[in-house]
């Protein structure tokens, strides 16, 4: 049919529009001035990128081959000069420039006006520890401040639940990459310190290139951080990338992750401080009362030696002791005077003469007798002593007296020796042989 329409396919046109890349003789080979963005270096050399100005990028590829020539080390922001061919990859139907030859211009105005913004806001004193505000150690709840669609928001929740479940999350939905987020994160830090519903902010976003990240590089974001009242931690990308945010922030995270985990305490390491905290309580409560034991102990024992028995018994005690040293003392006497009359009888079996013998004989018979008698006259003294001394003891003891009739008066637990020490209106106590009784002074 005439009017019939032929439609093409996707592959198709794919192959022809390649055809026509590779058969124009201003594609084949192009010099190409631009600045780098988002490398990457393939574990077997390939360089991979994106070679950027102010309007516009272009994926980049440098193979391993041609990536050997390169004399310097290609960074993000840098500018350079390449020569290559552009070309169609069919399944994806992209474009991208095959680099053959690449040489270093200079320093990307990105990263020049970064480097010039944090000058800038170092000699005024934003990055000043001095003016970093601590983040609370028990957060009843904690801010998150990135994309709702992002993993970081994920990252954070499932970490803060994680660790410290008891705290209350508020995100705040923020465009974090483009033209508008930078006025997005400004706005919704300073909704959260109006609302006052948080004690601490996570403000951050994944990983990304230069370009990606520079929400985060922007004055006005910079003073919205150091101008808050909340606490603000930092999460921007990863370990190698580092914003003007970080700087300016209270506390700088490498990851959104890392954030959450300073944001919060570790229950578990809580668990453990409380129970350290009660063990030493205990050990403190059980030393207060091994010391009460001790000085109840002592004032028992103060007690019981103030005792009128007590002294009785140790008076017993200190009697009995003075006859046990006066029996051993009279048989140390007896055994000294039997050694020396052994010596005399020694003496005289040495002078055998009849006289001399019956002579020594007589006179070591009255010596004896005498000693017999001083003995009987020591002993009879000593047993006089000990009877006085029993004597004086049993008129001595209180229970004694008390069975006479007679009664020990006791004020403040002091025995009255005088009615001196009483007054009209004193309380004394009556102690008899059978109890005690309380009494008042009356007149004198």
């Amino acid at each position: 049919m005439a009017n019939e329409k032929t439609y093409l396919t996707v592959t198709a046109l794919t192959k022809y529009i390649r055809y026509k890349f590779d058969n124009d003789v201003h594609l084949v080979s192009v010099l190409l001035e631009g600045e780098i963005s988002n490398f990457k270096r393939h574990s077997r050399g390939h360089f991979y990128f994106t070679l950027k100005d102010q309007n516009a990028q272009i994926s980049a590829t440098m193979f391993a081959s041609e990536a050997r020539k390169v004399l310097f080390e290609p960074k993000d922001g840098m500018k350079v000069l390449v020569r290559g061919s552009v070309s169609v990859y069919e399944p994806a139907g992209t474009y991208s420039i095959n680099i053959f030859e690449m040489e270093e211009k200079g320093i990307g105005s990105l990263y020049l006006a970064y480097e010039k913004l944090k000058k800038e806001l170092s000699e005024a004193g934003y990055f000043d520890v001095s003016h970093k505000k601590p983040i609370p150690e028990f957060p009843k709840a904690i801010g998150v401040l990135t994309s709702p669609t992002g993993a970081a928001v994920r990252d954070c929740i499932k970490t803060i639940s994680r660790r410290y479940p008891m705290a209350k999350i508020y995100v705040y939905p923020t465009l974090v990459q483009g033209e508008e987020a930078k006025h997005s994160i400004v706005k919704n830090i300073e909704l959260a310190n109006t609302q006052n519903l948080v004690d601490v902010l996570i403000v951050g976003r994944g990983g990304g290139s230069i370009e990606d990240l520079w929400a985060f590089n922007e004055k006005i974001v910079a003073m919205a951080i150091y101008n808050s009242k909340l606490p603000i931690i930092s999460a921007v990308g990863h370990e190698t990338d580092t914003t003007i945010a970080d700087f300016v922030a209270d506390k700088r995270a490498a990851t959104p992750t890392a954030a959450a985990e300073i944001a919060t305490p570790n229950l578990e390491n809580l668990k453990n401080s409380v129970n350290i905290y009660v063990e030493r309580i205990n050990k403190g409560v059980n030393s207060i009362l091994d010391n009460a034991k001790k000085e109840l102990m002592h004032l028992d024992q103060r007690l019981e030696s103030l005792s009128p028995l007590v002294k009785l018994e140790q008076l017993y005690q200190k009697k009995l002791e003075y006859d046990r040293y006066l029996n051993l003392r009279i048989g140390q006497i007896l055994n000294e005077k039997k050694h020396s009359l052994e010596i005399i009888e020694s003496r005289l079996n040495l002078n055998n003469p009849i006289t001399r013998v019956m002579d020594a004989y007589k006179e070591s018979k009255e010596y004896l007798n005498l000693i017999e008698l001083n003995f009987k006259k020591v002993l009879e003294r000593k047993a006089q002593e000990l009877s006085l001394y029993t004597e004086k003891l049993k008129v001595l003891n209180p229970l004694s007296i008390m069975e006479k009739g007679f009664s020990i008066v006791y004020k403040d637990e002091k025995i009255v020796k005088s009615k001196n020490d009483l007054s009209v209106n004193d309380t004394v106590e009556l102690k008899f042989i059978d109890g005690s009784i309380k009494a008042k002074i009356v007149e004198e």
